[in-house]
């Protein structure tokens, strides 16, 4: 019997391996890119390794991303491979950083919601709130489709969108076969699944990994997205898409039926103490999760609570372990982990970032074309390959794309921050990543609704396309113009850091460069933390004295001055002239920075 051919392995996989050797092994100078060390030749190889193993699937996209990591740990880590893990190559990650990608917070997070699924699934909890509040819904065709969209959508808040796409399927079944074979608003209710699993998700941090990905990266950029800001700014955006979804199916696939009847059958699960304990670990997590902000307890911390009562209680079990979706875990790891490899020298990587920020001008592009053109391309490779490695991908460079634009001395700096800045940047993408639904093989929901053969995929594509479009353009202008995310006052503080002389960020700088709260006559340094330890100065302001607070900017001897860590910074100036005098050592004296700014006399030293 002859073997059929395959494509991914006999052409795709030759065809990648011969694209990632040749970037790897070529002179460092083929880039063109000034400071590029051989260590960072790696990541970018492994960059167009990781999107081309996605891309062609060749193999499943979680083992990719496991690839990733082993490949990190064998030529990029400190403890690799002798003759790859040379300090003169370039700045080497430590293989714990590396190795920390499998238990980021985030991915700690996306565990405790898949928990959370699996005891709902188990102990009936999905279909007792189903069978509720559709209830409420009545009989009326075009009201019952609302219902269904509102359920799917909230489902998906908390479950896996494939997950929740199969039990709503389970539930509308007997309802399809009832309906008559002219009736269009079949076809409407069949794709009622994955349009509101898909623009659902959106509503929280854990609703897709597209989600965990962009948090991720936030975080570790240095800002601070709450769950229940991600669900303040989110879950309107995902309310109004569901209604204009309503009305679309309404318009494209009208009903003939004038009555619709739900059958849903009741929750035969024995309402037990392990089904109450359920319940209330269920919406006590929630809970915490929306009140982030009252009680102090961070979200990732909080996903670990149910963990802690299910097991110890012996309501999660070892049979309930293997219905996690490792898969997706191992998948949102490896993204995490091309993150980590680009992060700065000072917080353990090996510098890409910071590099390519140099390199290229991003600091001088359009802002709005940044966003549009990244949207676009996240959105179109989300149409064929996994929406999780689409972000995997695409989110750890954009994260460094918009600190280019988000530095001081960027040129289009007000636009970008005046626009959401890098929170507005980087949760669009995730955005585009889950509105695209245009084929069946776009997202599991989408292959689900196909399968029920009620769904051509050219009902498919024309409603997918729609939600696209207005979808894309609606976030667009939803993130950047009418709900952008607020950055937290760390995320600002430890990037526009005023030091005084007494050792502490006594101010900020809006988005317009202005400083306020601060002293006529004295000078203070403005300053990049990287790290918290290392400062690179950008800026001096200058408050003339004997006049109002008005700030004067310098840069010092029209350079930016790199400091080392726990350095003090000497200054002496005229009124309106600061000079750099000296810079010497001191010892850290709090966790906030270490840089101590001297108060400007009228002198001349």
């Amino acid at each position: 019997m002859e073997k059929k051919f395959n494509v991914k392995y006999w052409v795709f996989l030759p065809l990648v391996l011969a694209i990632t050797l040749f970037l790897w092994l070529v002179p460092v100078s083929f880039f063109g890119i000034d400071g590029l060390t051989v260590v960072q030749q790696r990541v970018i190889a492994l960059f167009v390794f990781a999107a081309l193993m996605w891309i062609f699937e060749i193999i499943p996209n979680w083992a990719t991303s496991l690839l990733v990591i082993v490949i990190s740990l064998l030529t990029m880590s400190n403890k690799g491979i002798g003759f790859f893990c040379n300090p003169d190559s370039g700045s080497l990650v430590t293989y714990t950083k590396i190795m920390s990608s499998m238990a980021d917070p985030v991915v700690m997070l996306f565990l405790g919601g898949f928990v959370l699924a699996i005891m709902a699934e188990k102990y009936g909890l999905d279909v007792t709130l189903a069978r509720a509040l559709l209830k409420l819904f009545g009989k009326n065709p075009n009201v019952v489709l609302l219902g269904f969209l509102i359920m799917i959508s909230v489902f998906s808040m908390f479950m896996s969108n494939t997950a929740t796409a199969a039990m709503m399927l389970a539930l509308l079944a007997p309802v399809l076969s009832k309906l008559p074979a002219d009736d269009k608003g079949k076809i409407g209710l069949a794709l009622s699944i994955p349009v509101a699993a898909n623009i659902g998700g959106i509503g929280t941090p854990i609703g897709t990994p597209p989600n965990a990905t962009a948090k991720g990266a936030l975080e570790n950029a240095g800002f601070e997205v709450g769950f229940g800001d991600w669900c303040v700014h989110m879950i309107p955006y995902v309310i109004i898409m569901i209604v204009i979804a309503w009305v679309l199916l309404r318009l494209f696939f009208p009903f003939k039926t004038k009555e619709l009847i739900l059958e849903i059958p009741e929750n035969k699960q024995p309402r037990d103490w392990k089904s109450k304990l359920v319940w209330i670990t269920f919406f006590g997590t929630i809970l915490l999760w929306a009140t982030e902000k009252l009680t102090g307890i961070n979200s990732n911390i909080v996903a670990w609570i149910p963990l802690g009562v299910f097991t110890a209680t012996g309501v999660f079990g070892k049979d309930d372990i293997k219905k996690i979706n490792w898969n997706v875990l191992w998948l949102v790891a490896g993204g995490f982990c091309l993150g980590y490899l680009m992060d700065d020298v000072e917080k353990g990587g090996t510098g890409l970032g910071q590099v390519l920020i140099d390199a290229i001008p991003f600091g001088q592009m359009s802002v709005i074309l940044v966003l549009v053109v990244a949207g676009l391309v996240c959105y179109f490779l989300s149409n064929f390959i996994s929406n999780s490695a689409t972000a995997a991908l695409l989110i750890p460079l954009l994260i460094h794309v918009a600190r280019g634009m988000a530095a001081p001395t960027a040129a289009n700096n007000a636009q970008f921050l005046g626009m959401g800045g890098t929170s507005a940047m980087i949760i669009f993408i995730a955005v585009c990543a889950s509105i695209a639904m245009l084929f069946p093989i776009s997202t599991p929901p989408n292959a689900i609704a196909s399968a029920t053969g009620m769904v051509e995929t050219k009902d498919m594509t024309k409603v997918g396309i729609i939600i696209g479009v207005v979808g894309f353009i609606f976030g667009f202008f939803w993130l950047t113009k009418i709900f952008p995310f607020k950055e937290t006052e760390k995320a600002v503080a430890e990037k526009n850091i005023v030091w005084s002389s007494t050792n502490k960020p006594v101010a900020t700088v809006s988005g317009n460069g202005e400083v306020k709260a601060l002293s006529p006559g004295v000078a203070y340094i403005i300053a990049e933390a990287k790290d918290k330890t290392q400062l690179k100065i950008w800026k001096v302001v200058v408050i003339k004295k004997g006049a109002d607070p008005v700030a004067e900017e310098h840069i010092i001897n029209g350079d930016v001055v790199s400091v080392e860590p726990y350095q003090k910074i000497t200054l002496t100036a005229g009124e309106l002239n600061p000079v750099l005098v000296e810079v010497t050592p001191v010892e850290p004296t709090d966790s906030t920075g270490t840089a101590e700014v001297v108060p400007v006399t009228t002198e001349q030293k």
